[in-house]
């Protein structure tokens, strides 16, 4: 994969101790010179804790999305929420994706700023000052190929007259979203409500550009209630593509869902109707899969291949992918038997979809053990408390080394995402942007 060293609006920032990761007392250097200092997470340099990507997995992960994409005829936009690095939207642009998706107008911004001039806005946005504001940044992107999603005539009647008023906006494509669980028209009907009046109010840069529909919001906690939800949300999508092929004779439409877990229901259900329809493209938005995860998306995987959804070259899905994402802390404290206490909390780490997972100790910059046995029990805000057995060598100083459960609400803790080669050198930072 290429290296990438872009940030953003093209700029190189200048860096220094006060980010996670840059050595206490070193002098400042542009974000580009970091990953040609040589340093490790693991020798004691680096101020702890810090978030890193292994290149080589995150380059793996990218290869067998996009061949899977290429083997089933589909496009993929990937969702840009996960780690908000211009960098990595590039990257995958660069590596085949067809667009990148945004959840909001602040991360449009971002994308359009780095270049990336197709976009689908993948939520939707508010009412009418906020289509003023989609109006407003747009007009200084005049190339611009936006898409965003609609599940309301108030929404359709504002972004209408946002782009009435104005004679210097790019055209806005607008996608009709379904849903289950979040946003989006909760029946055909309702959605075909939305659709006459997006059609009603077309005009050569205000049109409809297809349906959209997300079906991760309908998993529960119980696997075949799960699948009968998404079932029912991939009929449903089905339905109004035909209703808005026998309304929109004359034009390609959109049809875009999947997450990085459910994504092979959303093709099995939508591509067949899409091929039949001739001029129709499905679009995924799958995104937290290019970075994996030792927890939410481990389990969805496992599920993935009892479903038999994803074989490309012989391999399953969770021997396709690789977890891309480690948090690296320091033993601060071992107060008594068992207990370890490390320098990551709550403000370094997500947990609303698990705990983070100890897995490997270093000590004086060199590889110690594995910890196949040890687990954190619990958060606060600077601590993480590893339980660990009675026969384990750990020691304060000593550097742990964790997986991470749900990349979308970790990576927005740091600013600077540390790429590592093989050896766990340092040779690349991205810069993120979550505002």
């Amino acid at each position: 994969m290429a290296d990438a060293r872009i940030s953003i609006a093209g700029s190189d920032p200048l860096v220094d101790d006060r980010m996670r990761g840059f050595p206490a007392g070193a002098r400042p250097l542009p974000l580009s010179q970091i990953g040609k200092q040589g340093w490790r997470p693991f020798d004691g340099r680096m101020s702890l804790p810090l978030i890193s990507l292994d290149r080589a997995a995150f380059a793996g992960n990218v290869r067998a999305m996009m061949s899977y994409a290429r083997a089933e005829g589909i496009e993929i936009a990937p969702h840009a929420k996960t780690p908000m690095s211009a960098a990595i939207a590039a990257e995958l642009v660069a590596a085949g994706a067809w667009g990148t998706t945004v959840a909001d107008i602040r991360q449009a911004s971002v994308m359009l700023k780095t270049g990336l001039p197709r976009l689908i806005l993948a939520n939707e946005i508010g009412g009418r000052m906020a289509a003023s504001r989609l109006a407003s940044l747009l007009a200084g992107h005049p190339d611009a190929e936006v898409h965003v999603f609609v599940d309301s005539v108030e929404l359709v009647t504002a972004l209408a007259a946002a782009w009435r008023e104005r004679d210097d906006l790019p055209p806005l494509g607008l996608l009709v979203e379904l849903g289950l669980a979040r946003a989006g028209a909760r029946s055909v009907p309702a959605a075909a409500t939305v659709l006459d009046a997006v059609l009603a109010t077309e005009t050569s840069r205000f049109r409809l550009a297809g349906i959209g529909s997300y079906e991760g919001a309908a998993a529960t906690d119980d696997p075949e209630e799960t699948r009968t939800r998404i079932d029912r949300l991939m009929v449903m999508t089905g339905d109004l593509l035909a209703l808005a092929r026998a309304r929109a004779t004359d034009r390609k439409l959109l049809v875009t869902a999947g997450g990085s877990i459910y994504f092979d229901l959303a093709v099995k259900a939508l591509k067949p109707l899409v091929v039949s329809d001739g001029s129709a493209r499905l679009v995924l938005r799958s995104g937290a899969i290019f970075f994996h995860d030792h927890g939410v998306y481990e389990r969805g995987l496992e599920a993935l291949d009892v479903r038999g959804g994803f074989r490309r070259a012989g391999k399953r899905a969770s021997t396709a992918f690789r977890p891309a994402l480690r948090l690296w802390a320091e033993v601060l404290s071992c107060p008594e038997p068992g207990l370890a206490i490390c320098g990551m909390g709550l403000r370094d780490v997500a947990m609303d979809q698990g705990l983070p997972r100890p897995l490997k100790t270093y000590r004086d910059g060199q590889f110690q053990s594995l910890l196949d046995r040890a687990a954190v029990t619990r958060l606060n805000d600077q601590h993480a408390f590893v339980a660990i057995p009675a026969d384990t060598d750990m020691r304060i100083g000593d550097v742990v080394e964790f997986g991470i459960s749900h990349p979308c609400t970790c990576l927005d803790r740091h600013a600077i995402l540390y790429g590592l080669d093989q050896d766990g050198t340092v040779t690349a930072a991205y810069a993120t942007c979550f505002g």
